[in-house]
């Protein structure tokens, strides 16, 4: 019985959504489960996704909050 955990930041993908959809999550649900059934055969009903959405200020990258490494990421990509 496979258990996958995806972490993604919560924030959405479009500029007025604020996480993952749930269309979003139901496309890396089944495309998960499909991958462990064509990768190593295991049943997509014996498969468990788990998806968890973290708050920015809880994600850090670099040494930093996400959102800082960003920030100096943007910048040098301006330079």
């Amino acid at each position: 019985m496979p258990v996958v955990t995806i972490q993604v930041t919560r924030e959405g993908t479009t500029p007025d959504a604020h996480s993952v959809t749930a269309e979003e999550k139901a496309a890396l649900i089944s495309g998960v489960s499909a991958l462990l059934l064509d990768v190593l055969n295991k049943p997509v009903d014996s498969t468990f996704v788990i998806i968890d959405e973290v708050e920015t200020e809880n994600w850090g990258w670099g040494g930093l909050p996400v959102e800082q490494f960003r920030e100096q990421l943007r910048a040098r990509q301006a330079e």
